[in-house]
């Protein structure tokens, strides 16, 4: 439905998760017979949730662990892990520093190099403990670092910016990344993102993508949205995009994952992003709340450390359990933010969904009242839904 702005303006109305609720169908099934499993490349894995490539929320001991417990993480190679051989007192002190002197510790922090052999090093631990190594840059990174990702053995290759597309424009001096040679020449999948729109999303999959990474903006820790003006709501976003995938399905028989990522807390989140078409999600604060994650119970967007224009912040999130009980249970907490597979399962079970591709053809409603109705004890108590 389109809304007119001004005389020379209309505007689309666009939905965010918050403002949708999932409407049960004519079963119910138990939340045992739910198949998860889903495929991104040529990995299978049992939970369709990533942890995202940020330096509060994954290193080498997280990546294994997720494996371990059937999910996946996203080693960030242009973060901390790769800059310093020992990341501990580095991730101390950005803990520990007053937002005040916050962004700039991060700008200098930051500014130490890249050093390859960190790289290599960072998936070799991952390899060697049984992990799936997974890793993300942005495109420049992307081109500096292709080799020695494929030398080291990684699994997977996310390439991440704030907005991807295949029409980029650089100046005459820089050579931008050739998105479509870059997937075809590199010998493990390739992950591109992020993107809001239907077209964006077919001129990816028509590049190579494995998968495409939907989201701009909404992460708990990114202020693009107020920094650029940027974003599209991720209701409307993934429904655009999974548009895109189906069509491409009908057209060339290959199938190519979406995965929602960014500004997704509980588990419900979850359930109604692949409810809207996406096969998966990436996650972050989530995460960043695990005993094991490296954040020291703070979370920061990749963004962040921007020398000329942050996009991003440090917020406390708080260690409210192990990572396990986050991802698999049993829950600690009753606020949707413990056992994220459990409440998936549960979900698709109380909606008569028996796999993914059931649960994304699921009736969604509009309801900006669903988080809100009848939670009035809650609201005033700071529990459950009202924390």
């Amino acid at each position: 439905m389109e809304i007119q702005l001004g005389r020379g303006k209309v505007a689309r109305r666009a939905y965010g998760i918050d403002e949708i609720a999932l409407v049960p169908g004519n079963r119910t099934l138990d939340p045992s017979l739910a198949d998860t499993k889903w495929k991104i490349g040529n990995i299978e894995r049992e939970i369709p949730i990533i942890a995202s490539a940020m330096d509060g929320v994954v290193d080498v001991k997280m990546a294994v662990r997720l494996s371990q417990l059937g999910a996946l993480g996203v080693i960030n190679l242009e973060g901390i892990q790769t800059r310093y051989a020992d990341p501990e007192p580095i991730l101390d002190r950005i803990a520990s520093v007053g937002k005040d002197e916050f962004v700039s510790l991060m700008q200098e922090l930051y500014a130490e190099p890249i050093k390859p052999e960190l790289i290599e090093k960072r998936i070799q631990e991952i390899k060697q403990q049984g992990g799936i190594a997974a890793v993300s840059s942005t495109p420049a990174g992307a081109s500096k670092y292709s080799e020695v990702v494929t030398k080291a053995g990684a699994d997977l290759f996310f390439i991440q910016a704030t907005v991807v597309s295949t029409a980029h424009l650089s100046p005459e001096s820089v050579t931008p990344l050739d998105l479509a040679e870059f997937c075809r020449s590199m010998p493990i999948p390739v992950a591109l993102g992020n993107c809001v729109t239907y077209q964006v999303t077919l001129e990816l999959m028509k590049a190579g993508a494995a998968a495409v990474l939907v989201g701009i903006g909404p992460g708990a820790a990114c202020t693009s949205r107020g920094v650029l003006g940027v974003g599209v709501p991720q209701a409307t976003a993934i429904a655009d995009c999974t548009a895109a995938r189906d069509d491409y399905y009908r057209e060339t028989g290959k199938y190519i994952p979406i995965i929602a990522d960014g500004g997704l807390i509980t588990g419900g989140d979850i359930c109604k992003c692949i409810a809207c078409g996406a096969d998966g999600v990436m996650i972050g604060s989530p995460f960043a709340r695990a005993v094991e994650a490296p954040g020291r119970g703070y979370h920061w967007g990749m963004a962040t450390p921007s020398p000329v224009l942050p996009r991003g912040t440090r917020i406390r999130v708080g260690t409210t359990g192990t990572l396990e009980q986050i991802l698999r249970g049993p829950a600690g907490l009753d606020d949707g933010t413990h056992n994220l597979l459990g409440a998936l399962k549960t979900s698709m079970g109380t909606l008569g969904a028996k796999n993914i591709k059931e649960m994304q053809q699921v009736e969604v409603v509009i309801a900006p009242s669903l988080l809100t109705e009848g939670k009035v004890y809650q609201k005033a108590q700071q529990l459950g839904m009202g924390k």
